[in-house]
């Protein structure tokens, strides 16, 4: 399989790094393009594949185009690769709120598509991209899609009508796990711990409960109940994330996100 990767910003390169790692990289042929031919000799160096400036090219080139441009830049994108588009190739796009029925208009309908939202974690391979074919794409390019996004994280697959709840939640959702990593980091400064260590207590205590979620398929009440003892400190610290409405207000954020998302989707 040949792979195409139309622009090479944070997402682009993560996605070359984690293809190029993984136990399919070496069956898979990868070839991206950039928008100058400075940054293109950097990056081919860089990722020690071929890069160059011809979108058209690389679409001819390749069975899978994934498409890592801003959204404003999408339109003109496709609209030039269009005629190197066939049937038989897939092009996915990782621009947020870029639809499948507009790549289908842009590219001419009858093209396979898929709409990805991946999140910035796929950096260091602990992604979290959910995929939503378009109604050409086949179960086999479906596959096809889950097993690169593999390389960089998990993948998910949802119907299109939720993808704006999902920009909401995965997509937008490290920055705030950010903040509250700050927020446990800054409280640990308060008490008298260093900041570094502050910082590192707080960093791995969300990543290993999170790997607790994940691995064990428990659901996160339950966790949390083996933590609380009966008149313990936990329950102290829980009743005032309650009294702050850590809960409701994370589900707003969410929500305000998602909202965001589709408006954007509306106003294109």
């Amino acid at each position: 399989m040949k792979i195409g990767i139309l622009g090479l910003g944070k997402m682009g390169e993560a996605l070359a790094h984690g293809i190029r790692a993984s136990g399919d990289g070496k069956a898979w042929k990868i070839e991206a393009t950039t928008h100058s031919k400075e940054s293109a000799s950097r990056a081919g160096k860089a990722l020690r594949i071929p890069v160059h400036t011809d979108n058209a090219k690389l679409a001819k080139n390749c069975d899978v185009i994934i498409l890592c441009v801003k959204p404003h830049q999408a339109e003109a994108v496709l609209t030039e690769i269009a005629d190197a588009i066939t049937k038989k190739k897939l092009v996915i796009s990782v621009a947020a709120s870029i639809t499948n029925a507009q790549m289908e208009e842009w590219l001419g309908h009858g093209c396979a598509t898929i709409r990805s939202m991946p999140n910035t974690p796929a950096l260091i391979r602990e992604g979290m991209t959910v995929l939503a074919p378009g109604r050409e794409a086949s179960p086999a390019q479906l596959k096809a899609a889950e097993r690169i996004f593999a390389t960089v994280g998990r993948t998910s697959v949802v119907e299109e009508r939720l993808m704006d709840g999902v920009t909401g939640l995965s997509g937008c959702g490290p920055a705030y796990v950010y903040l509250i990593a700050e927020a446990l980091s800054e409280a640990g400064v308060k008490v008298g711990l260093p900041r570094a260590t502050a910082t590192l207590l707080a960093a791995q205590t969300l990543m290993g409960a999170a790997k607790m979620v994940l691995e064990r398929g428990v659901h996160p009440a339950a966790l949390k109940d083996e933590v609380t003892t009966p008149a313990g400190c936990t329950i102290d610290g829980l009743m005032a994330l309650e009294e702050g409405k850590l809960r409701v207000t994370l589900i707003k954020a969410v929500l305000a996100a998602a909202e965001k998302s589709e408006r954007l989707r509306s106003e294109a």
